[in-house]
């Protein structure tokens, strides 16, 4: 009794450190964004008994760099909500064929492994050829090349998860709806996607989270009309140093939208990313 006691102490306390681990960087940024630049580098971290809170800093950001900021917002928000929904449309595509054909030529398995291999291509050996191939086709500093940069480099993510969410949904019921006069697509559509949707739903966040948080294609292929919050938040630094307090600031509103967006969903989020087993290339 006193062993499972015990055990059972060691894991709560093991979750709320993991806990305070993770929310502190965001504790940090909220209560940053509030300090006034003398309180920035001293070790303060409780508003209103360490530190008073100042609106200074929001209020200089919305003078000065709001318009810059809510430009950052809405291409962040283009470029992310539809390549996420590219990526979920495609890659279920892709994911549901691997999941109930077999290809002779280019056997399954080699295909998941190139999925695979695609993942861990660093983003920085392909910036080159794209900032090339949106140049010659005039896309630099449009949300367009950053839609279609962000589909083709998270579409294997989100194929490789629908795939294994779609092997997880009975066979036998999309045979029923063949037997019944459906074809393929029409059973794809009728009966493998809505059992999918918490897969789907759970992909389209996951991409939608790689590509809000994308930097490094957002800086080469962007310089003013299409520059993403990222970009923003970088642009606190300059020669004279690092702004900690507007860093904090952009930061906060950065994190808002994902965060909303994942409180709405959760409860799908999280059935959706456990109904999937990971499973083995086959």
């Amino acid at each position: 009794m006193k062993k499972k006691i015990i055990k059972r102490l060691l894991i709560y306390l093991f979750v709320v450190l993991a806990s305070i681990w993770a929310a502190f960087p965001f504790y940090w940024a909220l209560t940053t964004s509030f300090k006034s630049k003398a309180d920035v580098f001293k070790p303060l971290f409780i508003p209103f008994i360490q530190f008073q809170p100042t609106l200074e800093n929001w209020l200089s950001e919305a003078m000065l760099r709001g318009e810059v900021i809510m430009l950052g917002l809405r291409n962040s928000l283009i470029a992310a909500c539809t390549s996420a929904v590219l990526c979920v449309i495609l890659g279920g595509m892709a994911g549901y064929a691997l999941a109930r054909f077999k290809f002779r030529r280019w056997k399954n398995r080699d295909i998941i492994i190139w999925f695979f291999s695609l993942r861990f291509l660093p983003p920085i050996a392909v910036a080159i050829p794209f900032f090339l191939i949106f140049m010659n086709m005039g896309l630099i500093d449009n949300v367009l090349s950053l839609i279609l940069s962000y589909t083709v480099f998270f579409m294997p993510f989100s194929t490789l998860v629908l795939r294994d969410i779609f092997k997880g949904i009975p066979r036998e019921l999309e045979e029923s709806a063949l037997v019944d006069g459906c074809s393929w697509f029409s059973a794809f559509r009728r009966i493998a996607l809505p059992l999918a949707a918490p897969g789907l739903i759970a992909a389209f966040i996951i991409c939608f989270a790689l590509a809000w948080n994308e930097f490094l294609f957002a800086l080469i292929l962007t310089y003013r009309n299409a520059t993403t919050i990222p970009v923003v938040i970088a642009g606190a630094e300059h020669s004279q140093g690092v702004d900690f307090w507007y860093i904090c600031t952009r930061s906060v509103i950065a994190i808002t939208p994902p965060v909303i967006l994942a409180t709405l969903v959760q409860k799908w989020l999280v059935s959706g990313l456990t109904l999937g087993a990971v499973r083995g290339a086959r």
